[in-house]
């Protein structure tokens, strides 16, 4: 069993699920910690010093903090946005290190029938009024 474990996670992605883990989070708290302490606090002095962590509304003997429910959608719209970028950058790099599989005659030969298809078609929109007809 323990052997069964083991290959377990050398031949499948837990250990890099793993890593993709501990890194998420950690990005997390450095996320949290721009928002909380840098971002907040200037959206704060923009709207005449208002501090999002305490704006709270009193319904009978509960408080809706909904200044943390703020802050905290600010936050996720932020790491959202990042790992957008980090995403659409990885994508990138994958397209450039992908190498192209090689092209069958097949293949070769629907790219050279779709070409002069293209080619025809353009002729006869660009000359409507004469006869392309092939017969004699």
């Amino acid at each position: 069993m323990l052997k069964e474990f083991r290959e377990f996670t050398l031949k499948s992605n837990v250990i890099d699920l793993a890593v993709g883990i501990i890194i998420g989070a950690a990005f997390g708290a450095i996320v949290t910690s721009i928002v909380d302490n840098i971002f907040m606090p200037l959206v704060g002095m923009m709207t005449g010093g208002v501090d999002f962590k305490t704006l709270s509304v009193k319904v009978g003997s509960a408080e809706l903090k909904y200044g943390m429910f703020i802050q905290a959608t600010v936050t996720f719209l932020i790491i959202a946005f990042f790992l957008f970028l980090v995403v659409k950058a990885v994508n990138k790099i994958r397209l450039k290190t992908q190498i192209p599989l090689p092209i069958s005659n097949t293949d070769k030969l629907l790219i050279q029938i779709n070409e002069e298809l293209i080619a025809i078609r353009t002729e006869l929109k660009d000359n409507p009024g004469v006869n392309h007809s092939t017969d004699t």
